[in-house]
């Protein structure tokens, strides 16, 4: 009984633990301005990140690769809405391939056939994708007045949907 009694403590113990850490990372990651790392686009255009910081409007901020079907998914369904989107809120999509030197050649040719019309950022050395605590693609942000404000991993078809939520929630709170 007293063995069963602490091993219901315990498991409380870690229940708890694990919700306040959670509850910490979520508002941290809340309130972290996009890092300043200079990126180019597929046309070899830079791009200052920290630029985020100081936009008025929401920014979809999605890592991605070439490898990564559930990237590309969610890349085709953000096309689709993508117009829509920015005419009603004045969303900007910026994509970030995390392809490495020897896959980044396919990017420029994967973008051009897919018809994507949102900004394609290159981060081969992978910088912005280990200071933004990236694990592993696709993962999404969206950015409001520089602050991260919603972000996920992973994609299922109608992600998209929770996603405008959040922008449109991030355009009533401020």
């Amino acid at each position: 009984m007293f063995l069963q009694n602490n091993n219901e403590n315990d498991m409380k113990k870690l229940i708890l633990s694990l919700f306040l850490t959670m509850n910490i990372f979520e508002h941290s990651a809340q309130s972290t301005d996009v890092p300043a790392i200079i990126l180019k686009d597929i046309d070899g255009k830079k791009y200052n990140l920290n630029q985020l910081n100081s936009i008025e409007k929401p920014v979809v901020l999605s890592f991605w690769a070439t490898w990564c079907g559930p990237c590309l998914q969610e890349l085709d369904a953000l096309k689709e809405v993508y117009l829509d989107w920015k005419a009603e809120t004045g969303v900007e999509i910026i994509a970030v391939s995390i392809d490495d030197a020897r896959t980044a050649k396919r990017v420029k040719p994967l973008v051009n056939g897919k018809g994507w019309d949102f900004v394609i950022l290159l981060d081969e050395n992978q910088d912005l994708k280990r200071k933004m605590n990236v694990a592993n693609p696709p993962h999404t942000f969206v950015i409001y007045k520089g602050k991260i404000v919603y972000q996920h991993t992973n994609y299922t078809p109608g992600s998209e949907n929770k996603l405008y939520e959040k922008i449109k929630e991030a355009l009533k709170n401020n």
